[in-house]
Formats: structure tokens, sequence, C-alpha cells
């Protein structure tokens, strides 16, 4: 869809010849079909409503809006696509009373963007609200993901031997009497035993002296 000369030229015109203010023309682009849900291949048919009967021009402005030219309907039905030709592939076009009609055959992700009807009207241009065309915007779910395995917390289970421990671990206060007493007999036995290996120390220096005696001291 490239700019022909006739296109330079008509904007060329607009932006020299501003032609005489105040004048207005009516233009309003639409869709005779629901076109919200537009799907790849589907036909496409917009209208063009003026209340001139001057000719129309179908401009596209696609999605990185740049304006490409489509089709010069004359006011005498008469067609010129891009490149001067009287035919496309892509496109249809034609031309009821002031209605300016233009049918994409088959809606493609390129057709994608903002359709205008422009007319030149005493040297100036008047372009129409843009119709936009755009396919529904798909969003991809995620696949679900079935959880892993969960490792389980540390249990503790009280079996037979492990009474005490379950106990003393459940009951903070009984634990600490428990340490306390633990503490004590700590305290109590280890004098004691230090006590008894020192008394043991002296019983057998006491029988080693008394062994000396008796051998230097013979009945």
């Amino acid at each position: 869809m490239d700019r022909p000369p006739a296109l330079l030229l008509l904007l060329a015109l607009g932006l020299c010849c501003p032609g005489i203010h105040g004048q207005s023309l009516e233009m309003k682009v639409r869709s005779p079909k629901d076109i919200t849900q537009l799907r790849v291949g589907q036909r496409l048919e917009l209208e063009c409503q003026t209340d001139r009967n001057s000719g129309a021009f179908w401009i596209h402005q696609d999605k990185s809006g740049t304006l490409h030219f489509i089709v010069f309907i004359s006011s005498v039905s008469q067609l010129t696509f891009s490149r001067d030709q009287r035919t496309s592939p892509r496109f249809e076009a034609s031309k009821h009373n002031t209605v300016y009609l233009l049918v994409v055959k088959s809606f493609t992700p390129q057709d994608e963007g903002n359709y205008f009807c422009m007319m030149n009207f005493n040297q100036m241009l008047f372009f129409s609200p843009g119709q936009p065309a755009f396919l529904p915007v798909t969003t991809t779910v995620p696949a679900a993901t079935t959880p892993g395995p969960t490792t389980p917390g540390p249990t503790t289970q009280c079996g037979i031997t492990e009474k005490d421990s379950c106990q003393k671990t459940s009951d903070p206060d009984r634990r600490m009497q428990e340490d306390l007493e633990y503490f004590c007999l700590i305290f109590l036995w280890v004098p004691l035993a230090g006590l008894c290996l020192l008394l043991l120390q002296l019983l057998a220096i006491t029988i080693v002296l008394c062994r000396r005696k008796a051998h230097h001291n013979p009945l």
C-alpha cells in the first residue's frame, strides 16, 4: 500500500491551498457488522458515509502509525488502487450514492490498525474519524503445575522409651525443676566422690607406711 503521486498531490494541495474557511464536510466511517471479535481470514466491511459526491480516498494507519494509501473511489465509481491498478488481491471497493465502501477480503495481522476516509473538497482535505480494526488480544494462561511432594515438618512421637523427654518438652516448669535437681545432684556427688578418692589415697599411704615400718622393725 504505497503512496501514489495523486495522494501526495492532494496532501500538498491541502497544505498549500487551505481553501475557504468555515466550510465543513460530514464524514463518518463505520462497519455494518460487529468487528469487536475479528478473526484471521474474516471479511472486513467498512462504510464511509459523507454528504458530498466528490470521490473519496481510503487510508490505512498501521499499528506503528504509518499511513498507507489503499484506494481512490471517484465520483463516477472508478477505482484506483496503489500503483495505479484497477483491482487489488486484498481489497474491494465500491460506491453507492454518497457512501464509499471498502472491503478487506481476508483480514490478517498486517491489516490491523485504523481506517480513515479522506476527501478533497474546495482545495481542503477532510479526514473522517478513524475506525479501529484489531484482532482480539489472546492471553496465554500458564499451565497448571501439579504440586510436588511436600516434606512434612519434624514430628515428635512419644514411645515408651521417649516418655520422659516428651513430658519434659511439653511441661516447661517440670523440666526446669528436673534441671535444678540434676544440678543439685552434681554439686552433691562431685564433692563426695572427691572425698572418697582422698580417703582412698590416705588409706593407701597408710598401708605403705605400715609395711615399711614393719620391714625395718622385725620381731
